[in-house]
């Protein structure tokens, strides 16, 4: 069954429009480089969310094929690269998995 592999990201002061644009890019272009990686999307709030975001100013949604590509997703070493670039531009980050039936 897929996963939705569902993160924010709260960004430390300072980071700008090109350094997400360019991390978005990178986390997108693991599709098709980690097993079980269906699809991933990343940008930043609508801003109908923003009052309700608790100061997370960016998310992610990445579709896994299932909970056991998850675990791939999480320790591959294409994604342990992005980790180290989320680690650079967030102060913290919140991570929810959703198991749904097709």
């Amino acid at each position: 069954m897929p996963v939705y592999h569902i993160v924010l990201f709260r960004l430390k002061p300072g980071v700008t429009q090109a350094q997400l644009a360019n991390w978005a890019i990178v986390a997108e272009s693991m599709v098709g480089r980690i097993p079980g990686l269906v699809s991933l999307k990343a940008g930043q709030p609508l801003p109908i969310s923003v009052p309700r975001a608790k100061g997370f100013d960016m998310g992610l949604v990445a579709v896994m094929e299932s909970p056991e590509a998850v675990a791939t997703y999480a320790t591959h070493p294409v994604h342990l690269e992005v980790s180290k670039l989320r680690e650079e531009l967030c102060d913290d980050t919140l991570a929810y998995d959703l198991e749904f039936q097709n």
